[in-house]
């Protein structure tokens, strides 16, 4: 258990965040510590959705399970938060 920064760049959001999760948060974790920071603020909430985690410039969401000392993440790096229909 560690802190771990990570840039959030949230989906309809204008403002990229940084934000300190834990190397034992699973991505959704991380996802919802990223919304605190946005939804309400700059952005509304999407009921239906989840929130899903990829790599910034990636294609593919990374698994909801998945904890970020796995995800060969590095640190302040940014990573995209993207609303998806549950």
């Amino acid at each position: 258990m560690a802190l771990f920064p990570l840039t959030s760049n949230f989906e309809g959001d204008f403002v990229l965040q940084l934000v300190a999760v834990d190397t034992d948060n699973t991505m959704d974790e991380v996802a919802a510590a990223a919304a605190v920071h946005s939804v309400g603020r700059r952005v509304r909430a999407r009921p239906g959705h989840i929130l899903r985690v990829r790599q910034q410039g990636a294609t593919d969401f990374l698994p909801r399970d998945l904890k970020v000392a796995d995800a060969g993440l590095k640190p302040t790096e940014t990573i995209e938060i993207i609303w998806q229909a549950a």
